[in-house]
């Protein structure tokens, strides 16, 4: 059974593993740990039996919120386990009064955004030639929450 719970210093070794194995221009342990503690940031992970299989990040102000990273590993897709973390996400942007939680992802990452779809995001623009490595554009995508 996967586990749902803030992410803390020593899951930043595995969680920095998951991000080189899913991005091209991964973020690092560093990257990670200077938000892990900053006030309106909420960063999970997903645990199964003691191990670091996924993780999402969500950086708020005011009373809107950006999903920066969602990630599990490639052995451990197709279990539920992003949308588990999805949901969990919006849970605590509710806590933090956030209304509006925004995300960019791949125009071609179909199984994401499936899952955002799934969640109630709703593409709302493009951001031309977003991502690199290679080139192309990202779906902003947006949830309204009460």
């Amino acid at each position: 059974m996967v586990e749902i719970r803030y992410m803390k210093t020593q899951d930043l070794k595995m969680v920095a593993e998951i991000e080189k194995e899913n991005f091209s221009s991964p973020w690092n342990e560093k990257d990670f740990e200077t938000y892990i503690n900053r006030e309106g940031t909420v960063f999970l992970t997903a645990c199964e039996n003691e191990k670091t299989v996924g993780y999402i990040g969500l950086i708020s102000a005011a009373d809107e919120a950006d999903i920066t990273n969602v990630s599990v590993l490639k052995s451990e897709r197709k279990h539920g386990i992003g949308n588990a973390l999805v949901v969990k996400a919006v849970e605590e942007a509710l806590k933090l009064g956030v209304k509006k939680i925004f995300l960019e992802v791949r125009k071609s990452n179909e199984a994401a955004v499936s899952l955002y779809k799934k969640n109630g995001f709703e593409q709302v623009g493009i951001r031309k030639d977003y991502y690199h490595n290679p080139t192309e554009d990202a779906l902003l995508m947006l949830k309204n929450i009460n």
